[in-house]
């Protein structure tokens, strides 16, 4: 516990310090009869208990004392909360009364990151929390309101950073037996959460029928995919294989007669910070060009995944979806290098995803470094962009973009919420305004994972560590130094062993201390320098 308050309307309220996801254990004493209520949310506003973003969630616990000495805590629910509003409390509230209680699937930790930034670092923290939080047997989306779903957006741009920090091979390869059995029922589609409850809503108000969407249904192929990257061995694609395929088998049934995918519901860029707060979807990218390169990212992969499987009929198939949809993404939205929406997102995705010949790459690299720049750069991209933009602009030689983009403090930015005094990542870039009062779209929350997805550039771009192959059985040793930082170290606990990485720059001199697991070799990569190979060892 981090403080005992009162509000301005005289409530008592707990602040734990922590956006946490648990409960808290009552240990009181008073008389027979007394009802103690408690309510929890994540942040204040203007001094008072934050509830309207729970929605429709009570998030209340109360209980009767029984006259003597009583130990309470909830058994069937949990909570998404920092603060809490007592009510009911007999005499003095003490420290040692309450006790918060964190919970999440049990994960072993393998990952870490640290720089010479206390802000950046914060910022990595909140990351780790928030995926602790939501980790919690299905990967939700958030932990306080009244959803708790596990929507698949978000994990499917987040399972790098995710299988860098804890080991979540079984964690993840479980959910994904769910999502193949829902998909399974239902024609091919895969859900937009799982265990899918939208299915059953046909007509959807919101979002209309219910369909494979871009990026969520891409959890089937990018989830699997992202841990044969991390752990290594085929077992995960072999056993999700028929999954993988029936996904880009049914968004080819909804390509348009161009080749492009632009007829049904998309999300699209949501959240992008330039779309009206109460129409997430409305972003400045395409949703067109969004699903067709996320389309031809998922055929990649699973013609690739085929190929490792020795599945030579369905390698040609998968290869010949993706070459359509390239030729057409091309001739629907490519023109002399500007990518259809000429924003952040469409750039960064098309360079990420290879769908660029080498020197319409190399101008959207300089345009989406332009973009970043007139934005002062501020985020200017949601759910779809942003796990990839940094990425884009290190690939494209604009690293130093790459590294204002990811240390600025004004809103909308990474920082922003820490500076905000966030202990988890938020759902939106501005969930909490300058002034201190909530986003008022009505769909806002303090613990949402999916836009620290670039947790996972951070760890191979600052920290230096990335799979040269699956499982890093070759490892990538290349950070890469800027954004101010002067020290940053690395660790992870691969299939193979520990490898770390630690660096300083102290001036003109940088210094790069690596260490490999016993016969595991690597690629020793260092700006200006051409790369090395290197053995296992210091």
């Amino acid at each position: 516990m981090k403080a005992i308050t009162r509000s301005l309307s005289g409530k008592t309220l707990v602040d734990f310090g922590q956006n946490l996801v648990g409960w808290i254990r009552v240990l009181v004493e008073g008389p027979e009869g007394t009802e103690i209520t408690i309510r929890h949310a994540e942040v204040l506003e203007h001094g008072e208990l934050a509830t309207a973003p729970l929605r429709t969630a009570r998030c209340t616990d109360r209980y009767i004392l029984s006259g003597g000495a009583d130990e309470f805590e909830p058994t069937f629910t949990f909570h998404g909360f920092r603060y809490a509003e007592i009510t009911g409390w007999p005499g003095e509230l003490n420290a040692d009364d309450l006790i918060a209680v964190v919970i999440g699937s049990d994960l072993r930790r393998i990952g870490e990151l640290r720089t010479s930034d206390p802000t950046l670092n914060r910022f990595h923290d909140n990351v780790v929390w928030g995926m602790r939080g939501n980790f919690l047997d299905i990967p939700t989306d958030c932990p306080q309101r009244d959803e708790r779903l596990g929507w698949t957006g978000d994990i499917s741009v987040f399972t790098p950073a995710a299988a860098y920090l804890f080991d979540v091979q079984s964690f993840l390869a479980d959910w994904l037996v769910d999502l193949a059995i829902e998909q399974e029922h239902h024609e091919g589609i895969v859900g937009w959460v799982i265990p899918d409850l939208y299915k059953y809503i046909p007509d959807n108000p919101d979002f209309g029928p219910v369909d494979s969407t871009t990026i969520w249904s891409d959890a089937a192929v990018w989830v699997p995919w992202a841990l044969y990257q991390a752990y290594g061995g085929t077992d995960i694609l072999r056993r999700q294989f028929d999954s993988m395929s029936s996904h880009v088998r049914r968004v080819e049934s909804l390509l348009s007669p161009t080749g492009v995918w632009d007829g049904n519901f998309q999300f699209g860029d949501w959240l992008d910070p330039d779309a009206p707060p109460d129409e997430p979807s409305r972003a400045k990218a395409d949703p067109g060009v969004v699903a067709t390169a996320c389309a031809y990212r998922s055929a990649k992969i699973v013609a690739r995944t085929s190929e490792l499987l020795g599945l030579i009929d369905e390698a040609d198939e998968f290869n010949r979806i993706a070459s359509r949809l390239r030729t057409s993404f091309h001739r629907g939205y490519v023109s002399d290098g500007v990518v259809k929406s000429d924003c952040a997102t469409v750039y960064s995705l098309a360079i990420v995803f290879g769908l660029l010949d080498p020197h319409d790459e190399q101008f959207a690299g300089k345009r989406l470094a332009h973009l970043a720049a007139e934005a002062g750069y501020r985020v200017s991209t949601g759910f779809a962009g942003t796990p990839f933009i940094t990425e884009a602009l290190t690939l494209t030689g604009h690293v130093d973009a790459a590294y204002r983009l990811m240390m600025e403090r004004s809103c909308p930015s990474w920082l922003y919420a820490v500076d905000m005094g966030a202990t988890t990542v938020w759902e939106r870039w501005d969930s909490l305004l300058p002034d201190g009062s909530i986003n008022s779209s009505g769909m806002t929350s303090f613990n949402h994972y999916a836009l620290g997805a670039v947790a996972d550039w951070m760890h191979r771009v600052i920290g230096g560590i990335a799979p040269l192959e699956p499982g890093y059985a070759k490892v990538l040793v290349a950070p890469q130094p800027g954004g101010g930082l002067t020290f940053a170290e690395a660790s992870l606990e691969t299939p193979q062993g520990l490898v770390t990485v630690r660096w300083s720059l102290d001036g003109e001199h940088f210094t790069v201390d690596a260490e490999l697991p016993e016969g595991v070799e690597g690629i020793l990569r260092l700006p200006g320098r051409a790369d090395q190979v290197i053995a296992s060892g210091r």
